[in-house]
């Protein structure tokens, strides 16, 4: 089995349970619906160490080769469930022993991740191989067509969102095609990938928050078989609050999106490549909104929870990188301007929790004030650190208005040279 095969073998569990149901087939010369249905379940057990229970199994040969499975489930404490799978293999196919599937449709599914994230490590490549093709051999496209319907993916912070998809395969298994969208979301949030003659690239266009985010991917084969997947992308006129509504989030910042992305991950299948996906990000929203906050009032009162801050611009970087806890976001180079003021800074989100440092300028690169960001996404909060808090008082005494901003400054950088006290209370033990 070459390294590609391998790959998808160890990544798409799924169809190797569907081409499994051809072999089991013919492999005991056209099996009763009851016996097709244990089949399929004993042996999807054996591989993965997880029970599968299959509600109804049904086959026929005319008027063409066709298997449907209806009601799957898995045996977890939050089971995976299919409503209905359909696979239509070749028939011509099935005379040689060889494995080629036309289409695989799959209907209805419902994967949390946490049970999804119970077959890593239990389904190898070598077991779905055997599955799979036994006495078999593969076609030089196995499937040539997969189409998914109301497929639903149950994040960590168990946020339910559903995904139609549609891909059409070259040999060894590169997509010819594909696309892959959010129905019934507005406005319209789909990628579509277009392959580029005979080498691993893929035009990528996205459409999302009413705008586009356009370019190019490509996948390289890298030492042993390890892959790297890139891509460049552009997005334009993208409205960032539509954009994370899409995905049953919400957004601190309003405002249409520009700027340039690049993306790069490296893993020995499609399932450590998504796991370790990396972007980065440059962007400008003008205008801007962010929600949440009242920076003016933050700057002239020392509180400004609530509110909202107009910004003429925002400008910056976004690094994210999925781990195992969910994706990090490091926002850094952050600069926004709302009339007279700027502000810049750099932030850190861990699972929606803000962690950051503001400095708002009054004049521009000459008084500034320093700021904590805290909170959430959802409730971001703004406020002055303690040292920083006393600088302030003092510098009013002595200068009213601009003394405070001044001090406010002499406090931060007395801050750190003191070792930021306060972050040492905070570690001292009880």
């Amino acid at each position: 089995m070459t390294r590609a095969r391998r790959w998808i073998a160890g990544s798409l569990a799924a169809a190797a349970l569907l081409l499994a149901g051809l072999a089991v087939l013919v492999s005991v010369l056209l099996p009763s619906d009851e016996q097709l249905a244990a089949d399929l379940g004993g042996r999807f057990e054996k591989a993965s160490g997880i029970g599968l229970r299959i509600g109804a199994a049904h086959w026929a040969l005319r008027p063409s080769p066709v298997v449907v499975l209806e009601d799957l489930s898995t045996a977890q404490p939050q089971p995976i469930t299919v409503r209905r799978i359909v696979v239509r293999p070749h028939l011509s196919a099935l005379w040689t022993r060889r494995i080629a599937v036309d289409t695989v449709e799959i209907d209805g599914a419902v994967l949390p991740r946490t049970s999804v994230r119970a077959f890593r490590g239990r389904w190898q490549a070598d077991d779905a191989a055997v599955v799979v093709a036994g006495a078999w051999t593969l076609a030089e496209i196995p499937v040539e067509h997969v189409r998914l319907r109301d497929v639903v993916w149950i994040d960590r912070r168990d946020i339910a969102l559903a995904y139609d998809a549609d891909v059409r395969f070259d040999p060894h298994w590169r997509p010819r095609e594909g696309q892959l969208s959010r129905p019934g979301v507005t406005p319209p949030a789909s990628l579509r990938i277009e392959r580029e003659g005979a080498k691993d690239r893929w035009r990528t266009l996205i459409d999302v928050g009413g705008g586009t985010w356009n370019g190019n991917a490509e996948l390289q084969e890298l030492d042993k078989g390890r892959l790297r997947l890139t891509a460049q992308l552009e997005p334009k006129n993208v409205d960032v609050g539509a954009l994370v509504r899409s995905f049953g989030r919400h957004s601190a910042v309003e405002g249409k999106l520009q700027g340039q992305s690049a993306v790069d991950a490296e893993g020995d299948n499609l399932t450590e490549l998504v796991g370790a996906l990396h972007t980065r990000t440059r962007f400008s929203i003008v205008p801007a909104t962010l929600a949440g906050f009242d920076l003016a009032r933050m700057v002239s009162t020392g509180s400004g929870r609530g509110g909202q801050t107009k910004l003429d611009s925002l400008t910056g970087t976004l690094d994210t990188q999925a781990t195992e806890d969910g994706a990090i976001l490091r926002y850094s180079g952050m600069k926004a301007r709302s009339g007279a003021l700027t502000a810049s800074g750099s932030a850190t989100v861990i699972n929606r929790r803000l962690d950051g440092e503001v400095a708002v300028d009054i004049v521009d690169g000459v008084v500034g004030v320093p700021l904590k960001l805290g909170g959430s996404l959802d409730a971001p909060q703004l406020s002055l650190t303690g040292a920083a808090l006393t600088g302030a008082a003092v510098g009013t005494a002595v200068l009213p208005g601009v003394g405070t901003a001044i001090g406010a400054r002499i406090g931060q950088e007395m801050d750190k040279l003191l070792g930021n006290e306060d972050a040492k209370k905070k570690q001292k033990p009880r």
